[in-house]
């Protein structure tokens, strides 16, 4: 069964929801396509390169296979860097040492290129190769910001992720973010 518009202006009506309907999926095609250009720029992360790091003070404790490091903490893997005011790096030691996890405190800013993460907590799991960051997350990149409880940076997928988990700075445990327009 067809319906049949009675109308012009019923037929006008119609044809302008059809341009709106388009319009929409176009704009959200175009945002996916961008999400997926940088999902595959994250997903280039060499999650395999050395890991540097520094701090005002490092405590080796051999019999928890941890590292603390404490005080103006720098990480740098290729070129994502992470900042925090601690540290504490979990590896094995079955000949040669082996970072299993970092888990970072206080203030933690995750950067790479243009795109800024930072929270209260961030635990960067080597084996999964998954970075998690809790409490008041903010993301940016350039001019555009997510908010939230929680992000979930998958370096295998490219795929991220941000909650409004309560606690967090999205308002009432939603995301909250901000978009720039292109200027005519």
């Amino acid at each position: 069964m067809s319906v049949r518009p009675k109308s012009p202006l019923t037929r006008q009506h119609l044809r302008l929801a059809a341009r709106s309907g388009m319009a929409g999926f176009v704009l959200a095609a175009c945002t996916v396509a961008g999400m997926q250009l940088n999902a595959q720029a994250i997903a280039g992360h060499n999650s395999n390169a050395p890991v540097d790091y520094a701090a005002n003070r490092i405590e080796l404790q051999d019999r928890q296979n941890r590292v603390v490091l404490s005080g103006n903490v720098q990480i740098q893997q290729a070129n994502l860097r992470m900042s925090a005011a601690r540290t504490i790096v979990d590896y094995t030691d079955a000949g040669s040492l082996s970072i299993q996890r970092i888990s970072a405190t206080g203030g933690v800013t995750v950067t790479r290129g243009d795109e800024r993460a930072s929270g209260n907590v961030a635990v960067y799991d080597f084996n999964r190769r998954v970075i998690t960051m809790t409490g008041d997350v903010r993301l940016q990149r350039g001019s555009d910001t997510l908010n939230g409880g929680r992000l979930t940076i998958d370096l295998r997928t490219g795929l991220s992720s941000v909650d409004g988990a309560a606690g967090g700075s999205g308002e009432g445990g939603r995301v909250t973010g901000s978009f720039s327009v292109p200027q005519n």
